[in-house]
């Protein structure tokens, strides 16, 4: 005999835990569960790699909800509990314990899985979940040197944390700069030199093709044939998505899950949201998707309340941003270092805006440094205007003074 819940959750992150609420905002009392495959309450991600390791919060503060919550708003948790399989057409979903549980609506928040390497088992620490963060915690008590690969978002917050900590750190990524899909090259290159300042080794345009373990330490073996030596390694070199439940259960999937405006997949009772979602960004005109905390959280909101009878399109516009040593910066929007930009520099690569552009419209903007202009920075987006000289944009996003 089958469990049935009205409402069923799929993930255990930020999308999910606000999917929770955007439900009760429009039905108090229908039945709601979430699984998750992780021991612990639906949490946030982005101090994995920030505040935890600075001190500017703690573990006991990531949970998005309390259980106090979930139990006033008779909100079901199986966590440490795996969905295996998805039947659609008889709406049910079956865990690796063979359980079967029933749903009316269902929603998708699986999110991701760390990028791994062919090689290395056991010695690369991979990132992304609390039991992650506290295994590379309990490394890095003892350990005095690091190599991370990956040049993006993850590793370099990591770098930083790590050397904030008296670490040792040498980052291995195949770009030649750090962040370079991301930032403009003057830029990228800028703040490479920088991390090289910090004390951080730069071993850029190389790939890890083997490791082995010598003693406390290990040893990794570039394509290029240098030989690299670290306490602790450390894999930050993307996600996988989580979506073979949808793909196996017939649903559309390109980019990720496809959804539509109001976040409902192929199938009409399926919903998806945060970074598993690909879905058509009204401001962007064109299928995007989103592996920020901001676009979590809304998307997780909107999903609930359109499972609970709403019919809301997801119009909304995130933000995301990082913190590299004292290098801050807030963004909004498409930032694609393959796109023209227009930088708007106050101290050039230390506090500015720059806008990147598309077919004549501004689709990115990046505050560097730069604080209080999401707003006004997603306002520009949404106008769609076309600039056909970007310098007039010179000013458009007055700096902090």
């Amino acid at each position: 005999m089958s469990q049935e819940f009205q409402y069923v959750i799929i993930g255990g992150g930020t999308a999910a835990a606000h999917a929770a609420a955007g439900i009760r905002a429009r039905d108090s009392k229908g039945s709601i569960v979430i699984f998750s495959s992780e021991p612990h309450l639906p949490y946030d991600r982005p101090p994995l790699t920030k505040g935890l390791w600075l001190g500017k919060t703690t573990i006991e503060e990531l949970p998005v909800h309390d259980r106090a919550y979930y139990a006033a708003n008779n909100v079901e948790l199986r966590l440490t509990t795996e969905i295996v399989e998805l039947l659609p057409r008889e709406k049910k979903i079956r865990d690796s314990s063979g359980t079967i549980f029933q749903y009316e609506n269902l929603l998708i928040a699986t999110g991701g899985t760390p990028r791994t390497l062919p090689f290395g088992h056991g010695i690369v620490h991979y990132f992304r979940t609390i039991d992650d963060y506290l295994s590379l915690r309990d490394s890095a008590a003892d350990a005095a040197s690091f190599l991370l690969f990956g040049g993006g978002f993850i590793g370099a917050e990591l770098a930083a944390a790590l050397t904030l900590r008296g670490k040792r750190v040498v980052m291995v990524f195949p770009d030649r700069f750090l962040l370079q899909r991301v930032l403009p090259t003057d830029l990228a290159q800028s703040v490479t030199e920088y991390y090289r300042s910090k004390g951080i080794a730069i071993e850029d345009g190389e790939i890890p093709a083997g490791i082995s373990s010598n003693g406390g330490s290990a040893v990794v073996t570039t394509r290029s044939g240098k030989r690299l030596a670290g306490d602790v390694i450390v894999g930050a070199i993307g996600l996988d998505l989580n979506t073979r439940l949808a793909a196996q259960a017939g649903l559309e999937v390109g980019n990720g899950i496809v959804v539509n405006a109001c976040l409902r997949t192929s199938d009409a009772s399926i919903y998806a949201a945060g970074d598993v979602a690909q879905f058509p960004s009204a401001a962007l005109e064109r299928q995007v998707r989103i592996e920020h905390w901001d676009n979590a959280r809304a998307q997780g909101r909107l999903a609930g309340e359109n499972m609970a009878g709403a019919s809301k399109a997801y119009d909304y516009l995130p933000y995301f941003y990082s913190d590299l040593f004292d290098l801050g910066f807030e963004a909004v929007g498409d930032l694609d270092s393959r796109l023209e930009t227009f930088a708007d520099w106050k101290r050039p690569f230390r506090e500015g805006v720059v806008y990147y552009i598309d077919r004549g419209k501004v689709t990115g903007v990046l505050l560097w440094n730069v604080w209080e202009k999401v707003d006004a920075a997603r306002a520009l987006i949404n106008e769609k205007s076309t600039f056909g000289d970007p310098s007039v944009l010179r000013g458009r996003l007055s700096m902090s003074q």
